[in-house]
């Protein structure tokens, strides 16, 4: 029986692959960091394998070093994500490998803390992938609970007409530790 929707090929366009392992194609980026309590710096990397503007979205790898703590955060889009290797936890709840994450749009979650060995994921952000985060306290709590700094969020490259948010928040939780 055939089908009443259009096709929707486009013959010019084809799959586009990267692959892991592929440092030269995809580098690894830091988007966080942390002053830890023995003095060490933890990151959070990732690989951005696909992010789009039109229509919007972003496909990335993570790895969060050991003990790396992000805070309690939403994004402008739906967000799935998936634990690879290690383990976090997601406010109280241990989430290891093959745990599924489906944060829909208007939801937050977090804070997170990568366990001991640290953590791999992969995530998607359908739409806007930027985060939005409206409880400081929720990460000023986790970061005296283990003697953590924040450091300034690395510079990251972001496609035109998408603005930097990650300083907004950065700025309010300073703000509220004074």
């Amino acid at each position: 029986m055939a089908s009443s929707q259009p096709n929707p090929r486009i013959p010019e366009v084809f799959p586009k692959f990267s692959h892991l392992q592929e440092e030269e194609i995809v580098p690894w980026i830091p988007v966080r960091s942390q002053r830890n309590a023995d003095g060490s710096e933890s990151h959070v990397w990732e690989k951005w394998v696909a992010f789009s503007v039109d229509p919007m979205y972003l496909a990335l790898f993570a790895k969060w070093d050991p003990g790396m703590i992000v805070r309690k955060h939403g994004h402008f889009s739906p967000h799935v994500l998936t634990v690879l290797e290690g383990e976090f936890f997601c406010g109280e709840r241990l989430c290891g490998p093959g745990t599924h994450i489906e944060l829909p749009l208007g939801a937050d979650f977090g804070p997170f803390r990568a366990g001991p060995k640290g953590v791999s994921l992969y995530e998607v952000m359908m739409g806007d992938p930027r985060s939005w985060s409206d409880d400081p306290e929720a990460m000023l709590k986790i970061l005296e609970e283990h003697g953590v700094t924040q450091l300034p969020d690395p510079p990251i490259e972001l496609p035109d007409g998408l603005k930097d948010l990650r300083q907004v928040y950065v700025a309010a939780e300073q703000k509220r530790s004074v």
